[in-house]
């Protein structure tokens, strides 16, 4: 039997992108000068920063990102909230998982001082932290047996899947445009620079900003007039 690894990070690699910090500019100017002149840095980063600061969305559509991610299936359900993006996802139901499980490190913090609708958590103590960390191993180990068990009886993936719980690893593919990721780094990291103030929870943070360093060296313009109105999209 695979032996179970515990995890406490998430991984976000680029797969392929379309288009550039170029690619804004023309989209833009098609509608009033059709095939655009050549490329000039200085005034197509203005350009770039008055589309982004006048919310003239639609010529950030024209790139698009591709991310392939593993992560706890927890993030996954949250991710998929974001109905602005194309996913597929790994399969419970045609795959049997691995063995790999999330548990957060000593530097998350654990207890929640705020309301539910506005959660703001703070370190948990040494105690706490060995409790959830034993029980989560705990409940992973069992689970991942029970699962073994299920499918060496013969029980179709489908069905063996359901006594897993959600800090098992998954992986996907997901496919945005630019507008869009810029939507979701909004929402999915917390910026003191921001307009509108977003508390997310920690583990889909890690993913959004592993996906925007990737998205700042790819378009630095673009991100760069993101920046500049406050990390809102436009």
């Amino acid at each position: 039997m695979a032996k179970i690894e515990f995890l406490d990070d998430v991984t976000v690699e680029l797969v392929d992108f379309m288009g550039n910090d170029r690619r804004v500019v023309q989209a833009a100017q098609v509608s009033v000068v059709g095939k655009n002149d050549p490329e000039n840095f200085a005034r197509d980063e203005g350009l770039i920063n008055y589309l982004s600061g006048a919310r003239h969305g639609s010529p950030f559509e024209h790139i698009v990102m591709t991310y392939y991610i593993e992560a706890p299936i927890f993030v996954f359900r949250e991710f998929m909230r974001h109905r602005i993006a194309s996913y597929n996802e790994m399969s419970a139901r045609y795959k049997e998982l691995p063995p790999r499980f999330y548990i957060p490190n000593e530097r998350r913090n654990l207890v929640q001082a705020g309301k539910s609708s506005h959660p703001d958590l703070v370190p948990g103590t040494d105690e706490q932290y060995n409790i959830m960390r034993w029980s989560q191993e705990h409940v992973a180990n069992v689970t991942w047996e029970n699962y073994r068990d299920q499918l060496d009886a013969g029980i179709a993936l489908e069905v063996a899947r359901n006594v897993l719980p959600v800090n098992i690893m998954s992986q996907m593919y997901v496919t945005m445009n630019a507008r869009s990721l810029m939507n979701f780094f909004s929402l999915r990291v917390d910026s003191d620079e921001a307009v509108y103030p977003s508390k997310p929870q920690k583990e889909i943070e890690m993913v959004a900003l592993k996906m925007e360093k990737i998205f700042a060296e790819k378009y630095p313009l673009v991100h760069n007039a993101f920046l500049k109105t406050g990390r809102v999209s436009p």
